[in-house]
């Protein structure tokens, strides 16, 4: 717990306050029972109306601070509880932004939106019930037992006998709800996982008339997380008929005993009173302390698996990088007998199994780490600085997984990459990717206007270079053609838009990044070729200083490059232009003689 304490100290004050403010609250509800049993032996019993106002005065007292003690330890409990939590999401977010693909693909985006939201709001209330009851409750207790002592002992004895056995009976249902409450989280995960999917594709949903499928998943997961929730909340409503045994057992036994010590003269009926009223409070603060440990059993569960994302070491740091200072200046790329894996999936484990070690930062796998079979092996070729280098070959091979370990996306899991002669592991992240612009296979375009979409690129962007770069990726003329240009509002995920329209507009955001490395992997598949034909000559005219990669599935799309790169099965075939490689590699004379049956490439 030692990790939260930066995220208590802002708030200390109102950590330290508010369950103080909550010990007033104590003060009234012991001592008022005692004034109340003075008003009935004394006030009462001798007719004393004086007697009576002046007690009550005092009641009145006391309940005036017990308001004021409730109001302010609520306002400082939530202003701790929520500000904590506050901080504690926001450097959970950052650190899920520190996450490699690989440590993406580990924790599903269903279990990190689920422990961003549900579980803090769990920790939340957690907080702010501690904070209401720490000392309240304990409180209570002890001040009861006190009064309740001083009262009569011997009916104190009564007390002595029942708190241990609902004591114990408090710790065997808070055994058996703790791992109950632990499954629930991963079924919520399970459900957050299925409701993103679904929403996110519904178009293709819908476009293959699948909504019952689709409905029959979801009632699969509802009915899992019902059942897991009904399995912990069966537990923890045992806490209210137990609390009502013991405490009516208890009310009867006192009764019983008090009575007849009233009747034969050795109890006030204002003692008895009170004395009940005390064993209520007492038996009331074993269910509030019972209640805070019930919902620490949850929140420890949620604290578990918060935990388990900001302990997490990322695949790649930058810790052990010899020059984090150096930027990107001329975007030359070489690979030197690079082999490449994908972590095993289950390299991370849920909360239900034991969690696997994380590889060693910044060196590729640790030893002995689960990993995949190799999707690339012993890949060598250098790029020069300005080339523009095509990547072609079957959906499969490998293409994009070696695309990615030039931005540290991934890490090799043997030999090296460099970037202008330096390993790519040398330099800081932040350099390295400020250096590489990529446009990505699957394009996506955030909730707001083009222009802010755009300048992702490049937030301090001019006007004149938004449009200068929209019309090298042959964007500006539909742009231009909606009514409100550059303003006009982009749904989540790009929907208003097409898929030719949303790849050129991703094309360029990265190009307005100016970067020395520009990657497209597969970026222009849904545009035209004449588009693709215009974009293509513009790299050549206007960006020549820019290293370009371009991985297609059409050789029209590469057979201008300077040197094309052909792939199989995670191997290089073959690297040559388009005439030399139309002479000797039998993959690509494949491949461009299929395209040209289909027309898709000129002869």
């Amino acid at each position: 717990m030692k990790k939260y304490t930066p995220y208590i100290k802002p708030y200390l004050f109102f950590f330290i306050v508010g369950p103080i403010m909550m010990l007033t609250e104590v003060f009234g509800e012991v001592w008022i029972p005692r004034l109340m049993s003075m008003i009935i032996n004394n006030g009462v019993a001798n007719h004393d109306i004086a007697y009576i106002l002046r007690i009550g005065l005092l009641m009145l007292g006391a309940c005036l601070i017990m308001i004021c003690g409730g109001v302010l330890g609520g306002y400082f409990s939530v202003r701790s509880a929520v500000g904590f939590t506050g901080d504690l999401r926001r450097d959970l977010f950052a650190k899920v932004q520190t996450f490699s693909f690989a440590d993406l693909d580990d924790f599903s985006t269903g279990s990190l939106v689920t422990r961003l939201t549900n579980d803090l709001q769990q920790i939340q209330m957690m907080v702010m019930m501690t904070l209401r009851m720490a000392l309240r409750s304990p409180g209570m207790l002890v001040g009861g037992l006190i009064m309740a002592m001083a009262l009569n002992r011997e009916l104190a004895m009564i007390l002595l006998i029942v708190i241990p056995l609902l004591a114990f009976s408090i710790f065997l249902i808070m055994k058996t709800a703790y791992p109950r409450f632990s499954r629930m989280q991963t079924a919520l995960d399970a459900l957050n996982n299925g409701i993103q999917e679904t929403l996110t594709n519904v178009r293709v949903v819908k476009s293959f008339v699948r909504e019952e499928h689709e409905e029959e998943k979801f009632t699969k997961l509802n009915g899992d997380l019902k059942q897991r929730t009904l399995d912990a909340m069966n537990t923890v409503i045992l806490t209210m008929p137990v609390m009502t045994f013991f405490m009516n057992i208890t009310a009867v036994a006192v009764v019983w005993f008090g009575g007849n010590r009233i009747i034969a003269g050795r109890m006030q009926v204002g003692d008895l009173t009170a004395f009940i009223t005390y064993v209520t409070q007492i038996l009331m603060s074993l269910m509030m302390l019972s209640m805070v440990i019930l919902g620490s059993a949850r929140s420890m569960a949620s604290f578990k698996r918060v935990s388990e994302v900001m302990d997490f070491v990322p695949d790649l740091d930058d810790v052990d990088a010899k020059q984090k200072d150096r930027k990107v200046e001329w975007g030359s790329i070489e690979f030197q007998d690079v082999s490449f894996a994908y972590p095993a999936a289950d390299r991370i484990q849920d909360d239900e199994t034991t969690s696997g070690a994380a590889p060693l930062p910044g060196a590729g796998f640790a030893p002995g780490s689960a990993v995949n079979r190799n999707v690339l092996e012993h890949i060598s070729f250098k790029i020069e600085p300005g080339e523009t280098v095509g990547i072609l070959g079957a959906t499969g091979c490998g293409k994009t997984s070696l695309v990615q370990l030039i931005p540290r996306l991934y890490d090799v899991t043997a030999g090296r990459v460099l970037v202008d002669g330096v390993d790519v592991r040398d330099y800081s992240l932040y350099h390295l990717r400020e250096g590489v612009g990529m446009v990505l296979q699957y394009n996506t375009l955030f909730s707001g206007t083009i222009s802010e979409n755009l300048r992702w690129g490049n937030e301090d962007a001019s006007d004149e270079d938004v449009v200068r770069y929209a019309e090298y990726a042959q964007a500006d003329s539909f742009v231009s053609a909606f009514k409100e240009g550059y303003d006009k509002m982009i749904e989540q995920g790009g929907t208003n838009v097409s898929g030719g329209q949303k790849q050129r507009l991703c094309i360029a955001r990265a190009l307005l990044k100016r970067p020395k490395i520009l990657i497209l992997d597969d970026s222009t598949s849904a545009v035209d070729t004449a588009t693709e034909r215009r974009i293509n000559e513009a790299f050549a005219t206007e960006l020549k200083e820019t290293t370009k990669l371009i991985i297609a599935q059409r050789i029209g799309s590469v057979k201008d490059a300077d040197r094309i790169i052909v792939m199989d099965d995670g191997h290089i075939v073959d690297i040559g232009n388009h005439e030399e490689l139309i002479r000797r590699c039998s993959e690509y004379q494949e491949i461009y003689y299929s395209q040209v049956e289909r027309n898709e490439v000129a002869v």
